[in-house]
């Protein structure tokens, strides 16, 4: 396709140094945030006196909101300006951090979560604000940076938490979640610029923004509680045939509207159609695997036989290598990007997540095999990261850059929310007998989960064929757009 028509701006563009490190830090945040309470959900369960199940709404209930807001605020930043509403997202993750800081409500707590998944809009955003005030040799580089620093920050919130639980309650996990967005609020207000692009010529799709909501919500609700209400339950398949009837209904407002949430004509460019199935897979991986190597760490040896008894910091540790993975991913796939476009980082992601989660079903018996594959993991994660902005931003002009990235990284939380069901569906359908009232699952129990993530990640690697071939710029200077390089899709 021809170039996507780029900003325009009187003033120089400012540096790196000035807006990236603020940029960084508030996805971090969000990342951090969402799966400190991941490891912990049992422990809440028993605090605040409620079921097993039902503690899950602090994961569902944050996962809904970032589904929802996402696009909505990638939207309204490409329509009213990226800083303002960059600043209304965080100030979401804030305001629920504080509440969940000063309840002991779990009822409350759930609506702190959802406030805190208007942290969600970060990553479009951010995105977006790169694109538009880096200079263009920078843009690829920027954009790796913040990608991975989601798989960075959900890394360090996994051992953030054990640390923090070490020495207090829970409550410090949120206080954490308030520093850091506090933290972020300050510097996007310091180093942000006010962006140029604001599209002027857009409008509101209200009906278009309920619909998606209604059908992103009804999925991820039966996704997330079909283990409990069974997957053949008239909730479970009410609720997805609701959402196939308002998807419908979203789909038919949003090709009819003059200005649509949501361009379906845009989606339907291969470069980004195939872009977002591949994350849909990533993070189907990623989610499900943080959740199965967590257990699979701290499952009691001396009763299963397997596993390393550890603790909730311990596990933590050991997928500590993937945030760190996925920080060398940030580099490493801008620099691939701008010498080969960005099919070869996104390829290579999901074969090292594929190869990573094959070699623990094959090996699991010492922690240097749950170490050297969290590392392996976290850098795939970090270069597919890396390469579905680039591939995204070199298909849709900058005016639509938030709301197509956003709908990415609605998919990838989609991802996320079927891999935890679907891995949880598969330990809880082989466990031991066991002479207490505990059901622990079997290893092989665990060898398939891992296999079915490797498979998800593996697919993610064709994915990227169907995509025309792109042709890569010359050189940074000579770059038509921040993804360095062209594509025909």
């Amino acid at each position: 396709m021809s170039e996507a028509p780029q900003p325009t701006a009187a003033a120089a563009k400012p540096t790196s140094a000035k807006v990236l490190p603020a940029l960084i830090l508030a996805m971090l945040a969000y990342s951090v945030v969402q799966t400190a309470v991941v490891p912990i959900l049992p422990s809440l369960a028993a605090e605040l006196k409620v079921s097993g199940s039902d503690i899950t709404w602090l994961m569902t209930a944050n996962l809904l909101s970032a589904a929802v807001l996402t696009p909505l605020l990638g939207r309204f930043g490409d329509l009213r300006g990226r800083k303002p509403v960059l600043l209304i997202s965080l100030a979401g993750l804030v305001l629920g951090s504080g509440l969940a800081v000063c309840t002991h409500s779990f009822g409350l707590l759930v609506v702190a979560r959802v406030l805190q998944g208007a942290g969600g809009g970060v990553l479009p955003l951010a995105i977006a604000i790169v694109r538009d005030e880096l200079p263009k040799q920078k843009v690829t580089a920027g954009v790796a940076a913040i990608s991975a620093s989601m798989g960075v920050g959900s890394g360090l919130g996994l051992v953030a938490t054990g640390l923090l639980l070490e020495h207090w309650d829970y409550k410090s996990i949120f206080w954490m979640g308030l520093v850091f967005g506090l933290a972020a609020v300050a510097l996007v207000v310091l180093r942000v610029p006010s962006d140029p692009v604001v599209d002027k010529n857009g409008g509101a799709d209200p009906l278009g923004a309920l619909t998606l909501a209604g059908w992103l919500s009804a999925l991820l609700i039966a996704v997330s509680r079909g283990n409990e209400w069974g997957w053949g339950s008239t909730r479970t398949l009410g609720l997805f045939a609701v959402a196939a009837v308002v998807a419908l209904i979203w789909l038919l407002v949003e090709s009819r509207v003059a200005h649509p949430l949501v361009d379906l004509k845009m989606m339907a460019r291969p470069a980004v159609a195939f872009t977002n199935i591949s994350g849909l897979l990533i993070g189907f991986g990623m989610y499900g695997s943080f959740m199965v190597i967590s257990n699979f760490a701290q499952t009691p040896e001396k009763l299963t036989h397997y596993g390393f008894t550890a603790t909730v910091l311990h596990a933590g540790i050991m997928l500590l290598p993937s945030a760190i993975g996925s920080m060398v991913a940030a580099p490493v796939g801008a620099l691939l990007i701008a010498r080969r476009g960005p099919r070869l980082p996104l390829v290579l992601g999901g074969l090292l997540g594929a190869v990573s989660m094959a070699y623990l079903a094959l090996r699991h018996s010492a922690e240097f095999d749950i170490y050297f594959s969290s590392a392996v993991f976290g850098l795939g994660v970090g270069l597919a990261y890396a390469a579905m902005p680039a591939y995204i931003n070199g298909a849709v002009p900058a005016e639509q850059s938030g709301i197509a990235n956003g709908m990415n990284a609605v998919l990838r939380t989609v991802g996320g929310a079927v891999g935890t069901a679907v891995m949880a569906a598969i330990l809880t359908g082989d466990t031991l007998k066991l002479p207490i009232p505990v059901h622990l699952p079997t290893l092989n129990a665990y060898q398939n989960a891992f296999w079915v993530a490797g498979a998800m990640c593996l697919v993610a690697a064709v994915v990227p064929f169907a995509i025309r071939r792109t042709i890569p710029a010359a050189t940074p200077a000579e770059q038509p757009t921040p993804a360095l390089a062209k594509t025909d899709a």
